[in-house]
């Protein structure tokens, strides 16, 4: 007695398992995989307990990673300025991918830019993650700077999504990522493109190496290339993620015991309220907008926020050393800082040395 084909997808208008002609569209696109593919809910769910199972055995965990001002910079040659244009001669050769961090891609009329230790933050990545790389790039160029990254294919295969990918405009979603949310860890400088999965962020710390990109988000300040430097390859941003990477990865498979409850979303609040625990946080003139994303961003990092001073607090965060709250710390031997001591720890993921954000009286 045959069983009747439950149709867990289509290509086009076709069912992936029986051929039949399907009439109309549904289920949810998955283009990146192949062109023209559709899977219905019941095989998606299917997929994940398959492949998340499967990963679990490997102790592996996912990793969906954005592409600009995460892992690289990109720029459109036109806008390349006289401080800059020391960069053409400079750049390395796409015939050897792998030992280069800046490329000249003509046929896009873009110059690009790797982020200090991403090469070496990919290698070990991939032992702990099976990684995704997701942008609001169009697609030919999100493959293109997978070749970049990754020119062995080593790492994300057939997993480069785009916008052209996407199901809701403007927003990115675990929707289209063949993970179960519980296991998956996202790298992004925006915040405001994962609303639905704001539990599952790491937000990244905006590498601005071309002067377009400072510009873009409004920074009237030299970039990186026009002042002929760049990030620390020890101390930059990837580096340190790295770390919190293998302390979650590390939590996940090794601290928790029961494998059905483990979750890298209440992994991620613990070890974010680990960063500033024992430190009570007064904030003093601080502009009325910017106060309550401070005030919230330190509570999530395991501070105590008080409205007044009092004999247990630690901390004095102001931009004005000259207020009575700053003048207290000072007499009462408190750290006084700057707001830039909690949102270095923010992307960090660990306290800052106060020291080296020490608010100084203006002479």
């Amino acid at each position: 007695m045959s069983v009747a084909c439950t149709h867990p997808g289509s290509f086009g208008n076709l069912c992936i398992l029986c051929g039949q002609k399907l009439e109309g569209e549904s289920g949810v696109k998955f283009g990146y995989i192949h062109k023209g593919l559709r899977l219905y809910d019941e095989e998606i769910s299917r997929l994940r307990n398959t492949d998340t199972n499967n990963l679990r055995s490997r102790s592996k965990l996912y990793l969906v990673l954005d592409l600009d001002h995460t892992l690289l910079n990109s720029t459109h040659l036109a806008h390349l300025n006289s401080e800059e244009l020391h960069l053409i001669s400079q750049a390395d050769s796409l015939g050897g991918v792998s030992k280069g961090s800046l490329f000249k891609l003509d046929k896009m009329h873009m110059m690009t830019k790797l982020r200090p230790f991403v090469r070496t933050f990919l290698r070990e990545a991939s032992e702990m993650f099976e990684m995704y790389i997701y942008t609001m790039g169009d697609r030919p160029y999100a493959l293109e700077m997978a070749k970049l990254l990754d020119p062995q294919g080593e790492y994300f295969n057939a997993k480069v999504i785009s916008r052209d990918d996407g199901t809701q405009k403007h927003q990115k979603g675990l929707d289209i990522v063949l993970g179960q949310e519980s296991t998956v860890v996202i790298l992004d400088d925006t915040e405001q493109a994962w609303m639905k999965h704001r539990d599952n962020l790491i937000l990244m710390e905006r590498y601005h190496f071309f002067g377009s990109s400072c510009r873009q988000f409004g920074f009237n300040c030299k970039s990186l290339a026009e002042l002929k430097s760049d990030e620390d390859e020890a101390e930059g941003a990837l580096a340190k993620i790295l770390k919190v990477l293998k302390q979650i990865h590390y939590k996940f498979f090794y601290e928790l015991e029961d494998i059905a409850e483990r979750d890298v979303r209440e992994i991620l609040k613990s070890a974010r309220r680990e960063v500033l625990s024992g430190c009570v946080i007064v904030f003093s003139r601080i502009c009325h907008r910017a106060l309550p994303s401070l005030w919230k961003m330190a509570e999530q990092l395991g501070a105590t926020c008080l409205m007044e001073l009092d004999p247990s607090v630690t901390h004095v965060v102001a931009t004005d050393a000259g207020t009575m709250k700053a003048q207290w710390a000072v007499k009462e031997k408190r750290w006084l800082v700057h707001p830039r001591w909690i949102e270095t720890a923010n992307y960090f993921w660990e306290k800052q040395p106060e020291k080296n954000f020490v608010l100084k009286k203006r002479q």
